[in-house]
């Protein structure tokens, strides 16, 4: 009940403030931006540094990212079920291969998720029939921006059901990352719209957590990867407040989990993405406590992946890249994202942490 309380509140709370914004901005253009934003700005109490992003106390992100000069490495139009976008690919390696699982509109703009296959993670051979498609009702718009996990010998696929009005995070279990069974929505009495879930991929004092969100970060704890039991304190929110020069960050409108979290000595590393108030979304890095995934360590000042050609200018929605699937392979990293929500590109990075 009390769960079900501070639920509400915090919803009548940004109704409140959404109302604000709309009455001052009839009177008051660009008001928005210098007063109202400020006063949502939620300070994340879980950052244990007064500069969580300073860089160079102990190496702990992966970087410098370098995108691939032949992007991009998969565009729609081959099969009928992807005839309009492809883009927002998770990645894992098995038997020496890539195989990126990607989402994948239609004309109609209805997505399902595909599979696409490299021997050498930048060509890809794409299957002709997707791996995942809308079947149930609290996804009947579309399956959505996938990732995956293997955890034991068995892949947990965490994806975006849509119905037009709202969306559903949502879960696949697969033994072969073939066939697939879905077990639904996962976290069902979140009061809001909930997606973008990232497992990581091992216990930590005696159970799995999840990253999700798209508006700020929360967390999730499971006993058993499919029960899932959410938090509503934020552990990473949008940056509302200004730099010490007057400019915003990179992610003052949203922050979204990017693609599963990786376990190094130093911490829980997640590479995120974010977006600032011109709507343009690019990418950064943030590492989590091991003692306690709720508290950030680190956090990119700079984004370390962004907007920087016309592929990624132009597209279904303009100004976006958006990094959802990572990979270790032939002694690289490997960092797949969405181009303008219509193709998909790569970059990659040398290797300094073993996963």
């Amino acid at each position: 009940m009390n769960y079900l309380i501070n639920h509400n509140k915090r919803i009548l709370y940004y109704l409140g403030i959404v109302i604000i914004f709309l009455v001052i901005s009839i009177y008051q253009p660009g008001f928005y931006h210098d007063v109202v934003i400020e006063a949502l700005a939620e300070p994340n109490t879980n950052e244990i540094s007064d500069e969580p992003d300073s860089e160079n106390d102990f190496p702990w992100m992966i970087g410098p990212w370098a995108k691939y000069p032949h992007n991009p490495i998969l565009t729609a139009g081959d099969y009928e079920w992807e005839s309009k976008n492809v883009l927002n690919p998770t990645a894992l390696v098995k038997d020496g291969k890539v195989y990126l699982f990607y989402r994948a509109q239609n004309d109609k703009r209805i997505s399902c998720i595909g599979l696409a296959i490299s021997n050498d993670g930048y060509n890809f051979e794409k299957q002709s029939e997707p791996v995942l498609v809308p079947t149930e009702k609290y996804e009947f718009a579309g399956v959505e921006d996938p990732r995956i996990v293997e955890i034991d010998g068995i892949y947990y696929m965490t994806y975006t059901g849509w119905i037009y009005h709202t969306n559903y995070l949502c879960l696949a279990v697969s033994k072969d990352f073939i066939h697939w069974e879905k077990k639904g929505k996962i976290l069902p009495d979140w009061p809001m719209a909930s997606k973008s879930g990232a497992i990581v991929p091992k216990k930590i004092n005696g159970k799995y957590y999840m990253y999700f969100g798209d508006s700020d970060i929360f967390i999730a704890t499971s006993e058993n990867l499919i029960d899932w039991e959410p938090e509503i304190k934020a552990v990473l929110n949008r940056r509302f407040r200004k730099k010490d020069n007057g400019e915003r960050y990179f992610d003052s409108l949203l922050v979204e989990p990017g693609p599963t979290p990786i376990i190094t000595e130093q911490g829980i590393l997640l590479i995120y993405n974010g977006a600032n108030f011109s709507k343009e979304y690019a990418t950064g890095e943030v590492l989590f406590s091991l003692e306690d995934p709720r508290v950030v360590l680190k956090r990119t000042d700079m984004p370390v992946l962004e907007v920087d050609n016309i592929l990624e200018e132009k597209g279904e929605v303009n100004n976006v890249v958006f990094s959802e699937g990572l990979v270790q392979f032939n002694g690289k990293w490997f960092l797949y994202f969405g181009m303008g929500d219509s193709r998909i590109g790569v970059a990659t990075a040398d290797l300094k942490f073993i996963q």
